[in-house]
């Protein structure tokens, strides 16, 4: 009975695997019609489509598919590159009428072309903004790359004799040649992430190890500050500008910009002060200045050791973030020296004013007496700072882009850090400020709300002195409109 059992249940499993492998076989066969016929259908083509296949409908047992529709734009088209003359008059018509605005002069442009906007006629007093002309015709006549070195020469003297039986002698004449660094420090700057000022102390280093290898320990050191040339103070200023700390005067030889040492407002000669600081570096690094220091002119020599500033690119961006006079004056100096063959506040407008003109930028009544915009006698036209800040952005003048990424940001850094609030124009407006007593000027670029790049320049003269903190916050009103503009 058991065995008939058992015959019994391996038959029934042969018959399930007859069953299974016959069920297959249909599969297998029904699976390659429906393949042949997906072929002949042109199926097969779409789904393994190597580019070959054309036919864009599919017909499959006389159903034509339909077409897919092309499909829309993901985003508006990119604005016009001319904004509307009409749009910018709306959009700041009412920060125009702000009663502290007195004579103003306004010009708004694309980044290329002929402004859509040009209010008030004639020339202003365009105080700091003048420092975005200097920035332009230095990078231009210099390069981004250029830098400026601070030496240490020795000359040959009758009292440098070698000492005996191996003991150090009196070295040569040192003298520490300024090459009109605008940012050379005295203590050597902290490490940081980028690349460091230049710095006495790390010239004195150089210096001093130098003088150890050829058994050296006394030397005399004088200065050579003869690179530039004329008043070291800009007879077109008010002469209380260097009495009352506004400014430092200006020579190719100084620390820290001529502030003092000690923190006590500035030197009264920053070149003398500079090779005081270097005697006393060279003292900690074991080498001892015999001598009083002196002034000479001229200087020649074998090359000690040597300093570079930083590229002439970072220091504009610096001289323009935050305002700096005396930064902007050195700069105006050595275009002179390279335009004109001289180093001063004459050769510096004259070899600035060249440039310009050689980018093709009008000075049409322009009147510039130096390169800060101190002076109370400068005039320009707004639509000329327009034009520089046009320049500086074209494509075809790559060498002047950190005249723009130099410019502050709105509520951000620089200059303009503390203004515009939470205003439209906050992290999009990136302007130039200028203040004197009587003028506030704002000179740069914004993003409208269609992502057009706009262009201006806003300077109000005869401003009351009471009246300065008001009117730079209608200059601020008046860019963020722009910044708000359906342009």
């Amino acid at each position: 009975m058991a065995r008939s059992a058992r015959a019994g249940g391996r038959r029934t499993r042969r018959r399930g695997r007859r069953v299974l492998l016959w069920v297959t076989g249909v599969v297998v066969v029904a699976l390659a019609g429906g393949a042949a016929a997906a072929y002949r259908a042109g199926l097969v083509a779409d789904w393994v489509d190597d580019g070959s296949a054309s036919p864009p409908v599919a017909q499959v047992h006389g159903y034509t598919a339909p077409v897919a529709p092309t499909p829309g734009p993901v985003a508006r088209a990119a604005p016009s590159p001319r904004p509307s003359a009409s749009a910018v008059r709306r959009a700041i018509a009412r920060a125009l009428h702000d009663p502290h605005l007195a004579d103003l002069r306004a010009v708004v442009a694309p980044l290329r072309g002929r402004p859509v906007l040009d209010l008030g006629h004639g020339t202003s007093t365009p105080a700091s903004t003048l420092k975005l002309l200097t920035a332009t015709a230095a990078l231009e006549a210099l390069g981004p790359d250029h830098t400026f070195a601070t030496r240490v020469l020795a000359r040959k003297t009758k009292h440098g004799t070698h000492g005996t039986h191996g003991r150090r002698r009196q070295g040569p004449d040192l003298v520490l040649v300024g090459g009109g660094d605008p940012f050379l420090a005295g203590k050597r700057p902290p490490r940081g992430p980028g690349p460091r000022d230049a710095s006495l102390q790390d010239l004195a280093t150089l210096t001093a190890n130098r003088l150890h290898h050829e058994h050296v320990s006394r030397v005399r050191l004088s200065y050579d500050a003869s690179l530039f040339s004329g008043p070291r103070v800009d007879p077109h200023w008010p002469k209380d500008y260097v009495p009352d700390d506004v400014v430092s005067p200006v020579t190719a030889l100084w620390a820290d910009e001529g502030h003092d040492p000690s923190g006590s407002g500035r030197v009264a000669d920053p070149a003398a002060s500079a090779a005081t600081q270097f005697a006393t570096y060279l003292a900690h690094d074991g080498i001892t200045v015999a001598t009083q220091i002196a002034g000479v002119r001229g200087a020649g020599g074998r090359e000690v050791a040597r300093v570079a500033s930083r590229p002439l690119a970072d220091i504009v961006e610096r001289v323009l973030q935050v305002s700096d006079n005396e930064g902007a004056e050195v700069l105006a100096h050595q275009v002179g020296l390279e335009v004109e063959g001289e180093g001063s506040y004459v050769a510096g407008v004259s070899g600035t004013i060249r440039t310009l003109r050689r980018l093709g930028i009008s000075l049409h009544g322009a009147t510039i007496q130096d390169g800060s915009g101190l002076s109370r006698h400068d005039r320009l036209d707004a639509g000329t700072l327009v034009q520089v800040l046009q320049t500086a952005s074209s494509p075809d003048h790559p060498e002047l882009r950190s005249v723009i990424t130099g410019l502050p940001v709105a509520a951000y850094d620089g200059s303009l850090g503390d203004r515009f609030g939470h205003s439209p124009g906050r992290g999009l407006v990136r302007a130039k400020t200028g203040t004197l007593t009587g003028t506030s000027a704002l000179a740069g670029l914004t993003t409208d709300v269609r992502g057009r790049v706009l262009v201006f320049a806003f300077v109000s003269n005869h401003v009351r002195y009471a009246e300065t903190l008001d009117t730079r916050a209608a200059l601020d009103r008046l860019a963020s409109a722009l910044a708000g503009c359906r342009c």
